[in-house]
């Protein structure tokens, strides 16, 4: 059975939420409502060993309406394409909440990439990068990184895709390293402008004193959410990784913690252990989820005690747990809009074969993310709803906006 989190049904339901706030055609819900393409690839891999192993990948693209698309490239086992179009609609309605000329797009492998060596999983990536040559590229479809997927990987897909077309053409990924046109801040902009987002939110609730806080998933996002919070003063009493979790209630040292991380290959060790389940229900001011979708579910939702629910990885509340989370939830759309603008900004960059300073960098992402914060909360004071509601019907109107203007060809 198919996970709620990840059902078109369950999108189209929030979907529906937002329509009233909103005048969206039936012809731009039409577009909405499908994915423009799905591409479903057969991998054949030489292995180390000599054999031959084939992967399935996939790549789906959602909307153009307001630009090219663009979306990660995750190395996941059990990745199917359901997962890949669930996730690049979200991407296009994030895009559009982001105000960012772009479309929504996901894809990859379904592969443990752990599993495999150096060599393997560059024969994988090439042999990947070569079979969507003729789909991806910078005006059409931009790859990023994504869960299982890095710079290097990046840097494999271009000079594969460079090769096949004959010429460098630097902005078909992004994420990628800065000798080969990458940006300052990849790595560190989701968390970056997830943890601008939180400092707003509890300004506007007028949250003082002590802020406690638990992040679930201690990988790029999450270590830098924890971070730049516990450099504001907040205590970070727990994190988890895929290994386990840990819990100090009078505070983690976390540059401490990322040594040891780094180090160790978990945070498993570092502090008093607990479950995964026990991290999510604990008394805190902020519950950061920056590990994959379907983290809270409708079962775990009645005990979450947080005060507010930081939603840094897409889709990682599910809709159904959403009515027992009423209020608290700051959601993906506006949360974890971060690592997308990163990508635009490297995007521009490549185009025009000139890069921005770090600050430059630093400075245009917190101007994009003020200015989306400032409307979605606008707009959630004026309609009366919860920010998930007003970010969908913000992205809604933009989308359908495009969608009228381009028209319907032929």
């Amino acid at each position: 059975m198919r996970p709620a989190g990840l059902s078109w049904q369950g999108l189209m339901d929030q979907m529906e939420l937002a329509l009233p706030f909103t005048q969206v055609s039936d012809q731009s819900l039409a577009y909405f409502k499908y994915p423009k393409r799905t591409i479903s690839l057969s991998l054949p891999v030489q292995m180390d060993d000599g054999g031959v192993s084939v992967f399935k990948a996939y790549r789906t693209v959602h909307s153009i309406a307001r630009g090219p698309s663009t979306g990660g490239m995750r190395y996941k086992e059990g990745l199917d394409a359901h997962e890949c179009e669930v996730l690049a609609a979200i991407m296009t309605l994030k895009c559009a909440v982001m105000d960012l000329p772009l479309g929504g797009a996901k894809g990859g492998v379904d592969v443990d990439p752990t599993s495999l060596s150096f060599g393997e999983l560059e024969r994988l990536t090439r042999r990947l990068t070569s079979e969507l040559v003729d789909f991806v590229g910078p005006g059409e479809d931009i790859m990023a990184p994504d869960i299982g997927t890095d710079e290097q990987i990046m840097a494999w897909m271009l000079d594969t895709y460079s090769e096949n077309r004959g010429t460098t053409s630097s902005g078909v990924v992004t994420g990628k390293p800065l000798a080969l046109g990458g940006s300052f801040g990849s790595k560190e902009a989701r968390g970056h402008a997830a943890v601008l987002v939180t400092e707003r939110v509890l300004r506007e609730r007028k949250v003082d004193g002590e802020v406690k806080v638990a992040v679930d998933g201690f990988g790029n996002v999450g270590r830098e959410i924890a971070r730049r919070l516990a450099r504001m003063g907040a205590i970070i009493v727990a994190v988890s990784d895929q290994q386990g979790a840990i819990y100090d209630p009078a505070g983690l040292d976390i540059e401490a913690l990322v040594e040891y991380r780094d180090l160790h290959g978990s945070v498993v060790g570092f502090a008093g252990s607990l479950s995964r389940g026990h991290l999510l229900t604990l008394d805190v001011t902020v519950l950061a989820l920056s590990a994959d979708w379907g983290t809270i579910g409708g079962g775990i939702a009645p005990g979450i005690r947080a005060k507010f629910i930081l939603e840094a990885s897409n889709r990682a509340v599910l809709p159904e747990a959403e009515a027992e989370l009423s209020g608290l939830v700051i959601p993906d759309l506006v949360a974890a809009g971060g690592g997308v603008t990163l990508s635009y900004l490297e995007w521009v960059q490549d185009a025009n074969s000139f890069f921005w300073s770090e600050d430059e960098i630093r400075s245009a992402l917190e101007r994009r993310t003020v200015s989306m914060l400032d409307h979605v909360l606008s707009a959630q004071q004026e309609q009366r709803t919860d920010l998930r509601t007003a970010a969908y019907a913000m992205a809604l109107s933009r989308l359908d906006h495009a969608t009228t203007l381009r028209g319907v060809y032929p």
